[in-house]
């Protein structure tokens, strides 16, 4: 089975897929380029199997197309996230053993001279380079036999990235699954303004599934992106507690009267965002809960005006259980494999344990608390350090924070902050900031150093890395 195949064969050649600026891409003109594309991949595709190979592209119209080539070319796709360092992108070529690189960029850090040189429909130049990979750390014929094809690596919060490996038939089921909740069809127009590179196997691939038109927008800013969905008429967005605190603040007079649903994921939602988001377009904000080796498994579909910060109930086809408040789930298109170490059977009686720590309340609605592998033990107690960041967030002299937990003798830890002030000339005083965090936090909760810095360290997908502190 390749899912893509079945894509293109599902919908109305003439259908809009992708709208980007004064461009406009039917479902005919998006295969059509793609099965060049995968024809092209094949001929020089001597490896005999199911190849691998890295995507370097930035996010539009290309990434979807060269993407759905690589996909029908039968090769399984590997993301090359365009705002990783040169060291990371060739890291991922190692870990995966890739076989080749199809880059939309200047791909400075590999250096081969490229056996192929041609361009997407738009003129955009890609080149196909041919890698020489060391021997593959995971079994070839086990990779092989799970027609694999995706591999994506997670945000690496917490840890060494080990590399999620989604065959056709687990995207299959995984978008279905979601479907049920999101409803999305031929009519929606969907909102795009997240990375391809982390989002693109579930969520553009669910949208062309489903026939939906994908409106891109490549601005950050908030006028650019609501005179978008104004033009467009969009019904869907997704995105981050960050795109919506920011539409939150407009001040214009467009009310959005399209938009039927608008789903944020990837950190907990803050009830005031939600409830700003209201208050500005009369429509209630839907907190997801979205996992790399998941996929949409929760939603909040039934509570989001009553409690915006729920992540709601789970979706049709998944189980949940709480066991020592962590989040387990079990049902369709749950990850393969892990890549490195190789681990072809990760879930536990069909259940994956999450490492998200999460409440349910009287009413079954479930409730993110923080990372299982983030909470921070002050003499047994528990401190979510995402809630302590919430609470010092919302200093005004506080840019953004990150709460880590230090090693104490006695205490076992302690929480410690890092501190990106709003104005660096005028950084807060440590006085200041632990008088605001007691106004709101029990006092174990309550950070025992505040360091201010320049930036913090975060993800690829913009989270805070948590990193552990051992410092005495």
């Amino acid at each position: 089975m390749n899912l893509i195949e079945e894509i293109a064969r599902l919908h109305d050649p003439a259908a809009l897929a992708v709208v980007s600026g004064e461009r406009r891409v039917s479902y005919g003109e998006l295969f059509d380029h793609a099965r060049a594309i995968a024809a092209t991949i094949r001929t020089h595709d001597d490896t005999g199997r199911i190849a691998r190979i890295g995507l370097q592209c930035p996010n539009g119209v290309s990434y979807i197309v060269l993407s759905m080539g690589v996909l029908l070319s039968g090769a399984c796709l590997v993301p090359l996230a365009e705002e990783l360092t040169d060291a990371e992108r060739a890291e991922i070529a190692a870990t995966t053993a890739l076989d080749f690189i199809l880059a939309a960029d200047v791909l400075p850090w590999h250096g081969d001279e490229a056996i192929l040189t041609a361009s997407v429909s738009d003129g955009t130049p890609w080149k196909l380079h041919r890698c020489d990979p060391p021997a593959p750390a995971f079994p070839e014929d086990g990779f092989q036999a799970l027609n694999p094809a995706f591999i994506r690596f997670s945000s690496g919060t917490t840890g060494t990235s080990k590399g999620v490996v989604l065959s056709h038939e687990t995207l299959l089921a995984r978008i279905t699954a979601a479907n049920e909740g999101l409803q999305i069809d031929p009519r929606d127009r969907v909102l795009w303004m997240l990375p391809m590179a982390h989002h693109f196997a579930v969520s553009i691939v669910l949208y062309l599934h489903a026939g939906a038109t994908t409106v891109l927008e490549h601005s950050s800013m908030r006028e650019d992106i609501l005179a978008t969905a104004e033009r467009h008429d969009a019904t869907v967005i997704y995105g981050s507690p960050f795109h919506f605190a920011m539409l939150s603040g407009d001040s214009g007079s467009f009310l959005w009267p399209s938009l039927r649903l608008a789903v944020a994921t990837a950190a907990a939602l803050p009830e005031a965002t939600a409830r700003a988001f209201d208050r500005r377009f009369g429509k209630p904000l839907h907190q997801g809960l979205g996992i790399i080796e998941v996929g949409l498994s929760v939603i909040n579909l039934e509570a989001a005006r009553e409690k915006p910060a729920s992540l709601g109930k789970p979706l049709p086809a998944y189980e949940v259980e709480l066991r020592d408040d962590e989040f387990h789930v079990r049902g369709p298109g749950l990850l393969d494999a892990y890549l490195v170490p190789w681990n072809p059977s990760p879930l536990d009686g069909g259940w994956f344990a999450s490492g998200d720590l999460v409440r349910r309340d009287e009413d079954g609605h479930l409730y993110l608390m923080g990372r299982k592998k983030s909470v921070i033990n002050v003499a047994g107690m528990k401190v979510f350090p995402e809630e302590v960041e919430q609470v010092l967030n919302g200093h005004p002299a506080v840019f953004r924070s990150r709460v880590l937990g230090r090693e104490h003798p006695q205490m076992g830890q302690v929480p410690v902050a890092e501190i990106i002030p709003a104005d660096p000339a005028a950084p807060p005083k440590p006085v200041e900031l632990q008088r605001h965090c007691k106004a709101v936090l029990s006092a174990y909760k309550v950070p025992l150093v505040f360091k201010m810095v320049e930036e913090l360290p975060l993800t690829a997908s913009g989270k805070i890395k948590r990193i552990l502190d051992e410092t005495p």
